[in-house]
């Protein structure tokens, strides 16, 4: 007998690709053998993947880009990529496939189902992006990484929890310091599509901030490229000390450390405040599709641990407040943060290993 074989199909952004890979390094450490199926894109995401995996790349297509000739050639793509596909399966059967969303993850379960190959899908938001709506109910169920999620009625959920980073779960419960007299951290965060009302709003609700507060706060801001010289420079001429960067790679460690986040409630960086335990300000994307950030903020907030503000709402003034708020009441903070913990899953990737290892241990009873 080999190795039992799991093949992952993941799309091309963090957001599919980062619990696809937590699921792959669990795999491998379990003596599977796991292969990732994505296309061009999402190949350039691959490069925290274990060495170990196998990385094949599937013709596939979305109608959201491209003029009329790129419209029409999705359907003949996406037609190849699931034939290819089948082709592949049929030659070297997966015992388990696991979808992760995104277009690229559409020729892995379209072949998987035409086939009858037992196959999953992962979702990370509170509402089903439009692949995984596709396949919800051909699947034998569909973990959920936000709870609850939206399904069709006739599917089969199931709430897992997203995925996080190793670096991640190496701070998970981490001790919180409550805001007071002294140097304080505000970690603000938001995608690369709704950075830049974070990159307008937050600086001057920081800069509103009373004299006393804002001498103790120092800000690392996760912005745009082009909008990065223009937040730096407003910092430095309202004497913030600030770190303005498109990207931080210790974002856990910076987690760790604030006293408030501010953010996009994307469903890893939700993931991460919770499982960190971090009392946050969420602000979802208001163009997400089916305002699927606002679902994954949810929990978080009736939990107690996140004030949300919708991105209609949001200006100088209410984000000042709430800020101040937060960062002049220890005790309520300190509770924010036990309360965001309270929602954390630091086990997703385990119970999602549970998962595929009982719908292996089905097909061959």
């Amino acid at each position: 007998m080999g190795k039992p074989y799991l093949l992952i199909a993941a799309g091309g952004t963090g957001g599919h690709m980062f619990p696809a890979q937590a699921l792959a390094e669990a795999m491998l450490h379990r003596g599977w053998r796991v292969r990732l199926s994505t296309d061009t894109r999402g190949a350039r995401y691959t490069g925290g993947f274990p060495h170990s995996t196998e990385i094949v790349e599937a013709s596939s297509a979305t109608f959201a880009r491209g003029g009329l000739p790129a419209k029409l050639m999705v359907g003949p793509k996406i037609a190849g990529g699931v034939a290819g596909m089948a082709f592949q399966m049929l030659r070297d059967r997966p015992d388990v496939v696991v979808g992760f969303g995104g277009y690229p993850s559409i020729p892995a379960l379209g072949a998987a189902t035409m086939l009858k190959i037992p196959r999953m899908i992962h979702e990370q938001n509170g509402v089903l992006g439009r692949v995984n709506q596709l396949f919800a109910t051909r699947v034998a169920q569909v973990a959920c990484g936000v709870w609850p999620t939206d399904l069709p009625d006739c599917a089969k959920g199931i709430h897992t929890g997203n995925p996080v980073r190793a670096a991640v779960l190496d701070r998970a419960a981490a001790g919180y310091i409550p805001p007071g007299d002294y140097p304080m951290s505000i970690l603000v965060m938001g995608g690369s599509q709704g950075a830049r009302i974070l990159s307008q709003i937050v600086p001057e609700a920081i800069a509103a901030l009373p004299d006393e507060m804002r001498r103790h706060i120092r800000v690392a801001h996760q912005a745009r490229d082009e909008d990065g010289a223009r937040v730096s420079a407003f910092y430095d001429d309202h004497g913030i000390r600030a770190e303005v960067k498109p990207f931080f790679q210790d974002v856990p460690r910076r987690m760790s450390d604030a006293q408030l986040v501010i953010s996009r409630s994307g469903a890893s960086s939700v993931a991460d405040i919770s499982v960190i335990g971090r009392p946050s300000i969420l602000i979802p994307y208001a163009a997400a599709a089916g305002d699927h950030q606002t679902a994954n903020a949810r929990g978080l907030v009736q939990a107690g641990g996140a004030i949300m503000i919708p991105e209609n709402l949001l200006d100088v003034p209410s984000l000042t407040q709430q800020i101040t708020a937060v960062l002049t009441n220890p005790e309520a903070a300190q509770k924010m943060a036990h309360a965001a913990l309270s929602t954390g899953a630091p086990d997703a990737t385990e119970r999602l290993v549970a998962q595929v290892e009982q719908l292996a241990q089905k097909e061959t009873a």
